[in-house]
């Protein structure tokens, strides 16, 4: 019996790679590798998909979240409202503007941003709150932006693992002054290769990233200020642009995979992330907590399901971040969630056997 893998991108590829050939080669007929048309078509066509005024593609999710702090002015003195549990590049974008990532608690059923832990946190020197979109579920917007409009702070949504994330009915990418997505080939909307993007309204953070990621330059040789090489490439935007076809399907047949889970995931000794009505996932991962995580995979693997751990490590206890001083129990939600975290497998292209075969040997434990 064949292993099921958490992710197999091979399976996406195969489906569409005639179309993905198609686009690369007139990339190579206009030898626009670097930024240029593809970048700028798919640029409108995320934007239109975000219904937002403007996205900027730029090379990573983690650039998008640098360029995102530095566009707003957030740098050297100033503090960034973050969860504990996320991906470590969440905290990297403040922390490469110069600035000091402040972790704030998880709920301990949503794994979301805890709102009511934020103001306690909130110092003079906050100037933003991130929030994070995690697993591909939408956070409490209204409530973090009602805090960040209060004290006057930006809000920025983290939607790197998001890209077709619904809340209250509206796709996400447009609630706070920007929102940052990752195009890693993993996500649900992935490039051949490395890129990111950011979503906004405002014209003027627009205008200030494009030149950022641009060497700090709008016309050619003419650098108005300190910039970075950080474009999207053809390729990357190309590919972009052929799968970003296919997302809303892609989605749709992963919340389908998730409802099976739901419903047919009986075992009281696995938890499920909380599902708040006004939120509609496109689990880009799909993760549960055991009491027991090693002999729950070990399980599995025994079962030909191969779990994947995301993360094993809050940002807080990471050695990077060693001297902000954080210890054991100063986030108990994120440092349970880390310790019994495992992601079953989660693709568009699970067949409804393989679906079958995970939940089974799930509820075998």
């Amino acid at each position: 019996m064949s292993q099921i893998h958490c992710l197999d991108l091979k399976r996406q590829h195969q489906s569409i790679k005639a179309e993905i050939f198609e686009a690369f080669e007139k990339v190579y007929e206009n030898t626009a590798f670097s930024g240029g048309p593809f970048v700028e078509k798919f640029e409108k066509e995320f934007a239109t998909f975000c219904d937002t005024k403007y996205a900027i593609g730029v090379n990573n999710g983690t650039t998008a979240l640098h360029l995102a702090m530095l566009a707003l002015g957030i740098g050297a003195g100033d503090e960034v409202i973050v969860p504990a549990n996320t991906f470590i590049a969440t905290a990297w974008g403040v922390s490469h503007a110069g600035a000091t990532p402040v972790f704030v608690d998880c709920t301990a059923d949503s794994w979301e941003i805890d709102a009511t832990k934020i103001e306690a946190k909130i110092t003079k020197n906050t100037k933003a709150i991130i929030g994070v979109h995690l697993y591909g579920q939408p956070f409490d917007i209204d409530t973090v932006k009602a805090i960040a409009d209060k004290h006057n702070l930006f809000l920025i949504e983290d939607a790197a693992q998001a890209q077709g994330a619904t809340y209250k009915g509206k796709n996400v990418g447009g609630f706070g002054e920007m929102a940052c997505f990752s195009f890693y080939p993993g996500k649900n909307l992935g490039a051949c290769g490395e890129a990111g993007g950011i979503t906004t309204n405002n014209e003027a953070y627009t205008t200030h990233i494009r030149s950022l990621r641009n060497h700090g330059s709008v016309v050619r040789y003419y650098h108005d200020e300190i910039g970075y090489n950080m474009r999207m490439g053809g390729l990357e935007g190309a590919s972009l642009s052929v799968k970003l076809k296919y997302l809303q399907q892609w989605n749709d047949k992963r919340r389908d995979v998730a409802k099976q889970y739901h419903s047919k995931i009986t075992n009281p000794k696995v938890t499920m992330q909380a599902q708040p009505e006004w939120a509609s996932s496109i689990y880009h991962l799909f993760v549960v907590t055991v009491e027991d995580k090693d002999a729950f995979v070990k399980h599995l693997e025994q079962n030909d399901v191969i779990a994947a751990f995301h993360y094993p490590v809050p940002c807080h206890l990471q050695k990077a971040y060693a001297h902000l001083g954080h210890k054991e129990g100063d986030f108990p939600n994120s440092e349970y969630l880390a310790s019994h975290c495992v992601s079953l497998p989660m693709f568009a292209e699970l067949t409804d056997e393989e679906v079958a075969r995970v939940i089974d040997a799930v509820n075998a434990y």
